[in-house]
């Protein structure tokens, strides 16, 4: 009974995590559409953001691999429990992929308040992945530790570029209530919609995520050992 429930824990963990990542890569390719069309010789930028895009890309296939070698295919969860996706659905007040692009790139106060949200993110990212290498169950999967180890390198690096474009152009740091915000989609998450899919039967998905991504498929495999 207790190896069940663990093993259960780790595939919510697992397919939440694998979700973010994947929607964290294809999020980030609208931003660099918008960063390159409103800074196109602002290229540390660009290049942060395109490091930041590799990493979630990274993130992704290191996730795939645990749940490849675990011969299982994630839950299918759903934007439901995505932080950006709830993050961009209250600060803009439409899901992401409606984000209109174009808007995002003629407006200052639309682009800083994106940066603000993706800063945010990241951050609470880095603060939950400390928190899960301390975690007894999560400490039990070697493959799952040296995942979010990688993912704690990697983290810090991805919020600097939106806090340093915001500093750069004098725009303010994220206000108590965006902090609020933060918080309050980190505790939905926690403690109402983790344990409701604990409980519930979900199915597994039946296809990756990444199957429309066809040249990045062509790539070698991501191995963990290469870490």
């Amino acid at each position: 009974m207790v190896g069940r429930l663990r093993t259960r824990y780790l595939d919510l963990l697992g397919s939440i995590y694998i979700y973010n990542e994947h929607r964290g890569y294809t999020a980030l390719d609208r931003v660099l559409e918008a960063v390159r069309a409103r800074a196109p010789d602002d290229r540390a930028l660009i290049a942060a953001i395109e490091k930041h895009r590799a990493d979630e890309r990274k993130h992704y296939l290191m996730f795939r691999r645990w749940f490849e070698m675990r011969g299982v295919m994630p839950l299918a969860v759903d934007r439901a429990c995505g932080h950006i996706d709830r993050f961009v659905e209250i600060m803009f007040r439409r899901h992401i992929d409606e984000l209109d692009t174009q808007a995002i790139i003629a407006s200052d106060d639309q682009f800083e308040k994106l940066c603000r949200v993706i800063s945010l993110t990241e951050q609470r990212g880095y603060r939950q992945v400390e928190i899960l290498l301390r975690h007894p169950i999560v400490r039990r999967d070697r493959v799952l530790i040296k995942i979010f180890r990688i993912i704690e390198r990697d983290e810090p690096s991805h919020w600097a570029p939106y806090d340093g474009w915001l500093a750069a152009h004098g725009k303010r740091p994220a206000r108590w209530w965006e902090h609020a915000i933060d918080t309050f989609i980190h505790s939905e998450l926690l403690f109402l919609k983790l344990p409701l899919l604990f409980v519930s039967r979900v199915a597994r998905r039946t296809d990756w995520a990444d199957r429309d991504d066809p040249a990045e498929r062509l790539a070698s495999p991501f191995s963990l050992a290469a870490e």
